[in-house]
């Protein structure tokens, strides 16, 4: 191979992977879904790889998962299901303090089993009515949700994309990976509402506010019935670790047969660009693997320490899932610890940035709709302790565990 070709080959990738961080190429309407699939087709032509190899780089396991659990949240977000869960909490408190500490262990549970973008959707808006009707400032609580959807998701293999990657590829089992970093998860929600508590005085107080008007709930109690049976049914196959993806597949099977809710209202609500993004994602790091171009980290990775490092920066300068898809292939199966440190270390690395985690985006964005602003600077002053916090305690327990 030519120096030339060879040099041109690293520079498309390298393109690539510079959109996948930003989200967007200035000038251009294209999103990360669409330079990845610009950018496979160009690495062909070069001849970095087929056509066949390409198909054959895509992990069926985890596109499939990824499918079934879009389907199953979808379900349970037309049952009303998240509205549910989250009324219930907010009507146990309506102190400042009992609202943040309600807010925050609620999402980041309801985020350790089902996808924490979801939870982000839904908790926002609540949040931001509740908050207005309590004459709170919304900010610190909009804060809770964005950053406890990544601490919560970090207990589970099914808590987010990343978790689904890493369950995938290490095949270590839902209960022994859940075993390993809910203490984690825990601990991390915790620090969060402490460094709330000092950050903004006004969440402080513990003396009840007005009681205020809950937005009307809107239930459909057959398919909630339907879905609550098959999603607990599913959570048990998990406990008892039958396949992950084979599993999840079958249960949105069983919620796609019914005569409720029209097909199309179902897989509208499917992130289509998210799945072709991955399956983008696996062709490039199969390109990455081909050319070689990151056997500059392999002194790093090496060790628990530089993984940890290595996956924080690229975890916010290319995203997590790109991060975990780069540097799997580095990692051997049975190295139960360094899979344990990749996990937990690209999701809580999303909460020192605004644009660290696609959670805390959707937070922002639903929020400035509705007239509330969390600047970059005023995320990035909670932002920036809670990862250094949070992933010094990961290094610790994960190295003791």
């Amino acid at each position: 191979m030519s120096n030339a070709l060879y040099a041109a080959q690293v520079a498309v990738l390298a393109l690539c992977y510079v959109g996948l961080g930003i989200g967007y190429f200035p000038g251009l309407r294209m999103n990360r879904a669409t330079i990845v699939l610009a950018g496979v087709p160009v690495l062909i032509t070069l001849g970095v790889l087929t056509l066949q190899e390409a198909w054959r780089a895509i992990d069926a396991n985890t596109i499939v998962f990824l499918l079934s659990m879009m389907v199953i949240n979808s379900y349970l977000s037309y049952a009303g299901f998240f509205n549910l869960s989250l009324l219930y909490l907010l009507r146990l408190t309506r102190s400042p303090l009992g609202l943040l500490a309600l807010l925050t262990f609620g999402t980041g549970i309801l985020s350790a089993f089902f996808l924490n973008d979801t939870l982000a959707l839904v908790s926002t808006p609540m949040t931001l009515q509740l908050t207005r009707s309590l004459g709170l400032n919304p900010v610190p609580y909009l804060l809770a949700i964005a950053a406890s959807t990544n601490i919560g998701s970090v207990a589970t293999l099914s808590g987010n994309p990343q978790n689904i990657l890493v369950g995938s590829f290490s095949k270590i089992p839902y209960l022994d990976f859940a075993q390993a970093l809910t203490p984690i998860a825990i601990v991390g929600l915790v620090i969060q509402i402490g460094l709330l508590y000092w950050l903004y005085p006004e969440v402080r107080s513990t003396k009840p506010c007005p009681p205020p008007q809950f937005p009307r709930l809107r239930l459909h109690r057959p398919l909630l019935l339907k879905t609550m049976v098959v999603t607990t049914l599913l959570l048990i196959a998990f406990i008892i670790n039958l396949p992950l993806a084979e599993s999840a597949f079958l249960a949105a099977a069983a919620l796609l047969v019914t005569r409720r809710i029209k097909p199309q209202r179902v897989l509208k609500n499917v992130d289509w660009s998210l799945l072709v993004m991955f399956s983008g994602l696996f062709i490039l790091t199969y390109c990455v693997r081909s050319l070689q171009v990151l056997n500059i980290f392999a002194g790093w990775i090496s060790s628990s320490l530089g993984l940890l490092t290595v996956t924080t920066i690229l975890s916010n300068l290319i995203s997590n899932v790109p991060t975990v898809l780069l540097l799997q292939g580095f990692i051997p199966q049975d190295s139960t610890q360094s899979w344990l440190l990749l996990a937990a270390g690209s999701t809580l690395a999303g909460n020192l940035t605004l644009f660290g985690a696609v959670a805390n985006l959707i937070t922002v964005e639903a929020a400035a709709s509705e007239g509330s602003v969390i600047s970059f600077w005023e995320h990035l002053r909670f932002g920036l302790p809670l990862t250094v916090v949070t992933l010094a305690l990961t290094y610790s327990w994960i190295k003791w565990f």
